[in-house]
């Protein structure tokens, strides 16, 4: 039998057809060949489509009527002109000519944190991200269209040489600031260690603008300082947002509960922000899990909501939150969703009202886009950016000429609420 059915396996190999098999398969093959090249190329043609077809959001159709106004042969025909005229022409820069026109093309939306980054500016931005730190250890802002000092940080240069919240940086060095991005004046600002920078002040109490000379350090945070007060009242104060914040507030923590204290001052003054992860981790400390802590609101109106994991350790306890002009971007998360959650008072001056998210996306050519994406709401909605909290318990400070070093007004109210809970 075995030998019967060996016999026809045989046959039938002899008999069939290979050559038209072989046609077939090699007919289906350049079949599947050609449609994945296709679509292949239909989809590099998509992703490279003409960039005005990106902008208007359109493939082969008509432009919606919101850009039947704007003629985009306009940067051409300047373009032209330039070309055309200009007195220099040796000295026309085409590249620069188009990294001029995309990076007035951001500043045109008159939004301070985003902002176009040509190959140089790039690198230097992303050996800052990873962590250059020699500069005068300040956090800085814009605010009202002018460059202002968010927070000096404790024991650095700034704060050394008499820099406060609020400062208005008017020229750093010779160049004036009016016209500058964020990330231009910072790069100004920043310098090797043992430098010097001179920046032009205006405070709201002087007369005059005054100008500083500092010499920038390399800069070390402190990202978490304890005291123990009398009556059972403990303070953290939290510096910085960075990586290493979770790990520093969990053990400050467990220093306030080794204390014996029943009742928490959390100071988040002069404190600049940092992670988001990091604001939603600390927060956890005082709400049940799932509470929401931010919502992330984005340019089509959709929400990613942040919410709680629930460490919840600081729930029960007694705590107010001290806040000044210098408490920003993540300081003002979690101030504002213990405040909205839990109803803890804020104590002290308003804060500084950054509470916007920036995308930075590579470029052609080495080049980046730093946008901004989406803003920061507090549980309960209200709109960080521009606009701050207003603390529950407002502390008025005497003029800079009255102010007695030795004493700390918001410090003071601070534990006189407490007292009162």
């Amino acid at each position: 039998m075995t030998s019967l059915c060996t016999s026809a396996i045989i046959l039938y190999m002899f008999n069939f057809d290979w050559k038209r098999y072989t046609k077939v398969y090699m007919v289906f093959v350049a079949i599947l060949l050609l449609g994945a090249s296709f679509f292949g190329g239909a989809y590099y043609g998509y992703e490279n489509r003409p960039g005005v077809e990106k902008v208007m959001g359109i493939l082969g159709k008509e432009a919606p009527s919101s850009f039947k106004d704007v003629d985009f042969n306009l940067f051409w025909d300047v373009w032209s002109r330039l070309e055309e005229k200009y007195v220099d022409k040796d000295k026309i820069d085409r590249k620069n000519l188009v990294f001029g026109a995309a990076s007035g093309l951001v500043r045109s939306l008159k939004d301070p944190y985003s902002e176009f980054l040509p190959p140089v500016e790039t690198k230097q931005f992303q050996e800052d991200v990873r962590g250059s730190f020699e500069g005068i250890g300040a956090e800085i802002g814009i605010r009202k269209v002018t460059l202002t000092i968010i927070a000096p940080l404790e024991g650095m240069p700034a704060e050394k040489a008499g820099l406060r919240a609020g400062d208005k940086i008017l020229k750093v060095g010779d160049t004036i600031t009016f016209d500058l991005t964020l990330d231009e004046a910072v790069r100004l600002i920043r310098g090797p260690k043992g430098t010097e920078v001179r920046l032009l002040i205006m405070r709201d109490s002087f007369d005059q603008a005054k100008e500083y000379k500092i010499i920038r350090d390399t800069i070390r945070v402190e990202i978490v300082n304890t005291e123990q007060k009398p009556d059972g009242i403990f303070v953290i104060k939290l510096n910085h947002f960075t990586e290493s914040a979770a790990f520093e507030f969990r053990k400050a923590v467990q220093k306030f509960y080794a204390s014996g204290s029943k009742k928490l001052i959390f100071d988040l003054r002069n404190n600049p922000g940092g992670f988001l992860s990091v604001s939603v981790d600390i927060a956890s400390w005082f709400l049940p899990a799932g509470e929401v802590v931010v919502r992330e609101r984005y340019a089509d109106g959709g929400e990613e909501i942040f919410r709680s994991s629930g460490h919840r350790l600081l729930t029960s306890v007694p705590t107010v939150v001290l806040v000044n002009e210098g408490s920003a971007s993540a300081s003002e998360i979690v101030a504002g969703a213990l405040r909205d959650v839990k109803g803890i008072k804020l104590v002290g001056i308003k804060t500084f009202g950054k509470g916007s998210v920036q995308e930075v996306i590579p470029i052609q050519g080495g080049s980046s886009l730093k946008v901004t994406i989406a803003k920061w709401l507090t549980p309960k909605g209200e709109e960080i950016n521009g606009k701050g909290l207003e603390p529950d318990v407002k502390v008025e400070l005497p003029k800079e000429e009255d102010q007695d070093p030795k004493k700390d007004p918001i410090m003071e109210k601070g534990i006189e609420v407490l007292k009162g809970l």
